[in-house]
């Protein structure tokens, strides 16, 4: 009976263990979902015959080793600086491996010992990253199949509040982890507009939001999200004028976020003194920056209210993810919604055309969300399908060959999860 190993039972995780349970029911394969709070994993699992719920210190190699040489595959959903963990087992015990993060110097690493032992390491394959890189490269290598030479590659991506939902004057909700959200964007970002390299910092990210409208959606905005540069090789393309990824986002919240970000609310380094201080003496720093489009965000967020800060934050981030999840958490009936769009200019025949592919998910509740439904869905066809030695490949990868998303696109198809295309 073959095993599937997932470490990490939290909000992405719910539409994964669903689809790995229907899976393991009809293959006759084991389960085992391996989280920190052991009642949250029996949640997800429930009573299904072939998985089962497990508690462990996933930073205890005692604990962890064992459940990793049982496995045949191994899918880490953990905190990113913890896949590093599960990843050394995985390449000294000969497993293979999925997550949905990104590929860092830590996972690069072991990349000779996974191409030595002839292992797939199976990296960004959830939504964003993941279903970006498999949706824009079946759509680059379509064009580039029938002559055309792309020019201009953008590619947005945002976790939003469904319309039905959409009741703050944030026009956002929390579908995904928290800490994500506070910290979005600090590492500021890098990209190529028009043939000249661009640098954003964080304090000047939501400066720069840019507008789109989506088909059937309205008008949203965008940021720059990380360093687009490093995609430009892997995407095969070097000659573009303009490449660039974002995240999307309703115009509202880059305005109120700005203002956050500005007065140092998002800082996870400097440690503060929590005893005797209030969420209004904490926040202070945001009163100069409150002006009519975001004086009733900030109020909605509580952060001039007098109640005490909780102890056990640590620093400002702590802080703000507490008011976060508190004032903008999901009701258990909202739902979320997931949208991507790529932009795509081209030449072909010497002339210019333009490609947009579009994808819109709404999520069915706040458990069964678009956010989950994205990320986990690619990650558990991924499984199958290497268990069933249809995706043959080895190496350390990310999901932009042939191989790889021909398959799970298809198969995202069948769930609802396509794209919609206009060429011009």
């Amino acid at each position: 009976m073959k095993q599937i190993v997932l470490f990490g039972a939290g909000k992405s995780a719910t539409c994964l263990i669903d689809y790995l349970i229907k899976e393991t029911e009809q293959n006759n394969w084991q389960l085992t979902v391996v989280d920190g709070n052991l009642e949250l994993a029996q949640s997800k699992t429930s009573n299904a015959i072939h998985a089962r719920a497990v508690s462990i210190n996933v930073e205890n190699d005692g604990e962890r080793q064992p459940l990793v040489g049982a496995a045949d595959i191994v899918i880490s959903l953990l905190p990113p600086a913890l896949h590093f963990l599960v990843a050394s087992d995985c390449a000294q015990m000969n497993k293979n491996m999925l997550t949905a993060s990104y590929v860092d110097d830590k996972i690069k690493s072991l990349e000779e010992a996974v191409n030595k032992k002839g292992l797939l390491f199976l990296c960004e394959m959830g939504l964003d990253p993941g279903i970006d890189h498999m949706s824009a490269m079946e759509l680059i290598h379509r064009i580039n199949k029938k002559g055309g030479r792309i020019t201009s590659f953008r590619s947005h991506t945002g976790g939003l509040v469904a319309p039905e939902s959409d009741n703050n004057p944030w026009r956002y909700k929390i579908s995904w982890n928290p800490r994500n959200v506070v910290l979005a964007g600090a590492a500021g970002a890098i990209y190529k507009e028009n043939n000249s390299i661009t640098s954003v910092t964080y304090e000047a990210l939501f400066d720069t939001c840019k507008s789109i409208n989506v088909d059937k959606v309205g008008n949203l905005v965008y940021y720059p999200n990380r360093d687009s540069l490093g995609y430009i090789p892997i995407y095969d393309l070097g000659s573009v004028n303009t490449f660039v990824r974002t995240t999307l986002r309703y115009p509202a919240f880059c305005k109120g976020w700005k203002a956050v970000v500005a007065a140092g609310l998002t800082n996870d380094k400097n440690k503060i003194d929590t005893k005797d201080l209030s969420i209004k003496q904490w926040s202070s720093a945001i009163v100069p920056l409150i002006n009519e489009q975001n004086q009733q965000q900030l109020h909605f967020l509580g952060l001039l209210d007098d109640l005490p800060v909780p102890s056990s934050a640590k620093t400002s981030a702590d802080v703000l993810q507490y008011l976060l999840e508190t004032k903008l958490g999901m009701q258990p009936h909202d739902k979320d919604m997931i949208v991507m769009v790529h932009e795509l200019e081209y030449e072909k025949d010497s002339k210019s055309h333009k490609a947009t592919s579009s994808l819109v998910v709404k999520g069915e509740d706040s458990i069964r969300t678009a956010m989950a439904k994205t990320v986990g869905l690619p990650l558990g066809i991924a499984a199958k399908l290497i268990l069933q030695g249809k995706i043959k490949l080895t190496g350390l990868r990310i999901p932009i060959l042939p191989e790889i998303y021909e398959v799970v696109l298809s198969e995202l198809k069948k769930h609802g999860v396509h794209f919609e295309e206009q060429v011009n």
